[in-house]
């Protein structure tokens, strides 16, 4: 018998649903977590989820955002076991298409306008102006570990920023502010023969629904607020709140939306390096990923 992780998690969630163990086949996986679809001796299918902190909360996050009305998928169990969670979930089939920005902008209006949940972590305009400091630490532990020795300028930065981030977090809790995806990109909205769903709840939050905006066309490519500007005007004119298009910390909203939303990516970025993943072969990968976002938000901030 599999003795790993998953398949315990998959064992105790069968049990729950009175069903025999399936076969299983990898959807995706992650170095933290995974997805895969599992068919059953009768032909039903479902897919499993697992995940290790901090993407543990993710079935809390489901479970409030069904409560919500929210398309979301619905979950038949779920399991933790020795710091792992697993769930079971609906099977909403290969997606029919892609989603474009105006599945997106549809998405985030729905999201936004639903109850805030309590429970969630909070990013308020402290978090916010706590973010460039949380990354200074990282990059403090980073140090006395002798690693990312040779990151004068990223510590630079990041003082720049944190100098201005109390005024520049000016207007975090502006409309839309409330249920946050933050990983809001078209992978994350299912459009299948079922309608729409929005999947990947793992680190939801309460907080600015800008920054959602501002992740949708991903961080591979250089920021453009141009391009963020036409969304977020999509957003309004679909029924997003008309605060979206208003300036804030003293920027354009959507300059605001992509400097903070890059700032908060740093610090993730960092506190994966030195405590959710801790592995100095992964640091030659990080390193530059987080000076070019910094780049950017010291332009995007005008810091």
């Amino acid at each position: 018998m599999d003795q790993s992780p998953t398949a315990a998690l998959l064992d105790d969630l069968c049990r729950l649903v009175g069903k025999p163990l399936p076969e299983r086949a990898e959807i995706r996986v992650w170095g933290m977590s995974g997805v895969e679809r599992v068919t059953f001796p009768d032909g039903e299918t479902a897919v499993f989820k697992y995940a290790k902190e901090p993407f543990d909360r993710e079935a809390r996050a489901l479970r409030l955002a069904h409560q919500r009305g929210l398309p979301v998928p619905e979950l038949h169990a779920t399991t933790m076991r020795d710091k792992w969670l697993g769930m079971l979930m609906d099977d909403l089939g290969t997606p029919l298409r892609d989603a474009d920005d105006l599945d997106g902008v549809a998405a985030a209006v729905m999201l936004h306008a639903a109850r805030p949940a309590d429970g969630l972590p909070l990013l308020d305009r402290a978090g916010l102006t706590a973010l460039p400091d949380r990354a200074l630490e990282h990059l403090r532990r980073l140090r006395q570990a002798g690693r990312w020795t040779d990151c004068d300028d990223i510590e630079t930065s990041l003082g720049k920023i944190s100098a201005a981030a109390r005024d520049r977090a000016q207007g975090t809790v502006l409309d839309p502010f409330g249920w946050v995806h933050s990983e809001f990109h078209p992978t994350s909205v299912h459009i299948g023969e079922n309608g729409w769903h929005l999947l990947d709840f793992a680190r939801a939050f309460t907080g600015p629904g800008l920054i959602d905006l501002a992740s949708y066309h991903g961080t591979t490519d250089a920021p453009s607020p141009a391009r963020l500007r036409v969304l977020l005007e999509q957003y309004v004119t679909a029924g997003g709140h008309q605060d979206a298009l208003t300036a804030r910390g003293g920027l354009a909203a959507e300059a605001w939306a992509l400097g903070w939303h890059r700032m908060w990516a740093v610090e993730w970025f960092m506190e994966q390096a030195i405590r959710w993943i801790d592995d100095p072969a992964k640091d030659p990968a990080y390193i530059p990923v987080v000076r070019r976002h910094l780049d950017d938000v010291v332009q995007l901030l005008e810091v």
